[in-house]
């Protein structure tokens, strides 16, 4: 009788079983054959975004909706492939697609905790289910996976599935794939990181939100110990290697630019050219574009402009908080949403003000740390804090304001400046772009000054006139008379024009070089008015400037027409070669993803006389004289350089609204703008000298170094002789250098005698 109990149950489980089996050999037989074919994955190709470096092979730019970059599984590390399969599957390289070992385990575990607390995903189907299947958590799509994963591993090799997977998997922050996860997350490559970090990432694919080190440090944290003893329980660690990665404080990257250098403007100007060449592959393709740009001149000229910009902005006072929100608790959460809509920009942070009184302020900036600021910290800002300041400047409770620390490490309230500026380097050469900074912060403003902003180039417009005076039989020495000008309606294109010097001061009659030196605005409209305004607009055409943007009026001797940086670039280009226009450029060579070339730039080279704008002797003479703005003129701040072989010509428009400095060495050119988007006056005293050149000076210290000066040498047909004040030969002169044509006459016996004023503008122009 008791046979008979024990066999029926037995019988019925057999019977169960056998059911089972038919009802999975039906869905064998019926899902099998629909299954996707797994040959894409032979020829694996991923969305991999367009990536842009610096010629010296640094990351600047990143375009496309996934940040990926694809490796071979020969090149990843030991030390990775043991913290993914410790973390994910430690028996990958001993079951065929499917762990049931594994499966067991999860079932006991889920059974004795009373819930679904484990997985049992072999990496293999997470490949499956990466590129085949649905994120639906449904009995179904577990049945797919797993004969997904058979098919999978019956046409592929472990190595070949591994690195499908180490290129595929979604690690957050856009990035898939762990080598862009590292570089993201650390800003390193696979080979460069440490057991700690490499549990990092290895415990990411289970949930990379849950586990996001920079939203959820915490859960990161113990995610990656976790990961590490089990690289330690199956003796991928020893014990000493366990305990230094455990002790390991790691420094995540939070910060917005994900990028070794800032070089934003010059990312979207080459994003936009590759789009115009590849529209439907930009994006996709993996094209690798590497720029002319130098990381460390790029970091000079970005660190230059903004230091330059910020000074001028404390010079013009604090203008009050950025803004105002009402906070009805004190959470950090509170304190975090506050500032949610205000970005940093680079070392400028937005701070909330939690309490001010007039000897301190209490702030709080995101990440959750709270800051005191007082004494010097508040002297910028002190206006805010004086009761008679009105309301909506005053710094109280609720202020969103800037702060920043200054080099001692210490916290000051600072603001974002409302000026804006920009610099552009490039090799006179071959016209390669050194550096390129459209603007204060392209997160704030993504119009690109340097390409894309005309404005009156000034006084730094002269050196052309200067040029085309030269061509037509000017010297240096040529004496013309600094005095009052009234130049009537017809020869202005406007009104009645009674120009003044930038200082109000007339000095009488001088040489051109002494002119240019000192940006003496009547003499370069007198030169004009000799050589006349029709010829010198179609002389600066040799220099790539548009006609049209500079009609054949007077007003063009102090450069009231319109220019970019871009052509002021090339311009000055012209001097700094000897006469030769030269195209700057940005793109040196396209690659794909595979590292096959698709394009590669053929630069304009100095020295080829199809490219000759101005004749050599004209350039020689023009240097020297644009030397002598450095050594003796309106740029002899310049001189604290050092250096003897700099040259170049400030800038500065009517009324102050544009601020210049082009200058140059014979290595590199550099252009440097201040102003206002919406034109106005930048202040009394804000001249090229003062407000732009620290940009250009500040970058050529840096660009300069260790680069050994140079001279041009003096061309054929180039003379020097010594001549007196009314630029006659005279043994008893200064030197002086000519074209040979036109040696000036010897003095005469009486002009080598004092002469009185009227005698010496009787020779003038």
């Amino acid at each position: 009788m008791s046979l008979r109990w024990l066999a029926f149950p037995i019988l019925l489980l057999a019977s169960l079983a056998v059911i089972a089996l038919a009802i999975g050999g039906f869905v064998l037989l019926l899902a099998y054959p629909k299954l996707p074919s797994v040959e894409s994955l032979s020829d694996y190709r991923p969305k991999i975004p367009l990536r842009i470096y610096t010629a010296d092979g640094f990351l600047i730019g990143e375009f496309g909706e996934e940040r990926r970059s694809v490796v071979r599984i020969e090149t990843v590390p030991a030390l990775l492939k043991n913290a993914i399969l410790a973390a994910e599957d430690e028996r990958f390289y001993q079951h065929s697609g499917v762990d049931y070992v594994g499966v067991f385990r999860a079932a006991y575990s889920n059974l004795v905790t009373g819930g679904k607390r484990q997985g049992a995903s072999t990496i293999t189907m997470q490949v499956a289910r990466n590129f085949f299947l649905s994120s639906e958590k449904t009995m179904i799509r577990k049945v797919y996976e797993a004969l997904l994963a058979f098919r999978i591993e019956a046409s592929l090799s472990k190595d070949q599935i591994l690195e499908l997977y180490i290129n595929q998997i979604y690690l957050g922050q856009r990035a898939y794939g762990f080598a862009a996860a590292a570089q993201i997350y650390f800003g390193k490559t696979l080979q460069q990181l440490s057991p700690a970090e490499a549990a990092m990432l290895a415990g990411l694919p289970k949930a990379p939100s849950l586990y996001n080190p920079v939203v959820n440090p915490k859960r990161a944290r113990q995610r990656q110990l976790y990961v590490l003893r089990r690289m330690s329980e199956l003796g991928h660690l020893d014990a000493a290697q366990l305990e230094d990665a455990q002790k390991v404080s790691l420094m995540i990257k939070r910060e917005r630019n994900d990028y070794a250098v800032h070089a934003e403007y010059v990312a979207e100007m080459v994003r936009q050219m590759i789009f115009e060449r590849y529209p439907d592959d930009v994006y996709t393709k993996g094209f690798r574009v590497y720029t002319t740009i130098l990381k460390k001149d790029q970091e000079a000229a970005y660190q230059s402009l903004r230091k330059a910009l910020l000074d001028y902005d404390r010079r013009h006072g604090y203008r009050g908080p950025e803004g105002y929100v009402e906070l009805t608790e004190d959470t950090d959460e509170a304190y975090d949403e506050a500032l949610s809509d205000y970005a940093d920009s680079d070392e400028l942070l937005p701070g909330l003000v939690l309490a001010a009184g007039p000897r301190q302020v209490k702030l709080f900036h995101r990440g959750g740390e709270t800051v005191t600021i007082a004494g010097d910290g508040l002297k910028f800002a002190a206006r805010g804090l004086d009761e008679k300041t009105a309301p909506n400047k005053r710094l109280r409770r609720g202020a969103i304001v800037r702060i920043m620390k200054d080099d001692k490490g210490a916290w000051q309230i600072t603001q974002l400046p409302e000026v804006e500026g920009g610099f552009v380097s490039a090799s006179p050469q071959d016209g390669a772009v050194k550096a390129l900074v459209g603007g204060f912060d392209f997160g704030r403003n993504k119009f690109n000054h340097v390409t894309q902003a005309w404005r009156q180039p000034g006084s730094g417009f002269k050196p052309f006139i200067y040029s085309a005076a030269l061509e037509k039989g000017f010297t240096p020495a040529t004496i013309v008379n600094d005095a009052p000008v009234v130049v009537d309606p017809f020869l202005t294109g406007g009104q009645v024009w009674e120009p003044k010097n930038y200082d109000g001061k007339y000095e009488g009659p001088m040489g051109l070089r002494t002119g240019l030196a000192r940006s003496k605005n009547m003499i370069s409209i007198r030169v004009l008015q000799s050589i006349g305004t029709q010829y010198a607009q179609d002389y600066v055409k040799r220099f790539g400037f548009d006609a049209d943007k500079h009609p054949p009026y007077l007003t063009m001797a102090l450069g009231a027409g319109s220019a970019t940086m871009w052509q002021m670039l090339r311009g000055y280009g012209v001097f700094a070669n000897g006469g030769y226009k030269v195209e700057p450029y940005l793109v040196s060579r396209i690659v794909d993803d595979r590292g096959t070339l698709l394009a590669q730039a053929q630069p304009q080279m100095a020295g080829d006389e199809t490219l000759r704008a101005i004749d050599a002797r004209n350039a020689f003479l023009m240097d020297s004289m644009m030397r002598d703005v450095v050594r003796y003129g309106t740029a002899a701040r310049a001189n604290a350089l050092g250096r003897q072989d700099l040259a170049g010509k400030t800038g500065t428009t009517n009324d102050f609204v544009d601020a210049w400095f082009n200058g140059y060495q014979a290595t590199l050119v550099g252009i440097a703008w201040v102003g206002f988007d919406q034109p106005r006056k930048l202040g009394n005293g804000e001249t090229g000298g003062v407000t732009a050149l620290p940009i250009w000076t500040g970058f050529m210290s840096k660009a300069l170094k260790n680069v050994a000066e140079s001279t041009m040498p003096v061309p054929e047909g180039v003379v020097s002789v010594k001549v007196n004040e009314a630029g006659r030969q005279s043994p008893d002169g200064k030197p002086e250098y000519f074209m040979r044509e036109t040696l000036p006459p010897e003095a005469s016996a009486a002009e080598s005698s004092p002469r009185t004023p009227d005698e010496v503008k009787s020779q003038l122009f």
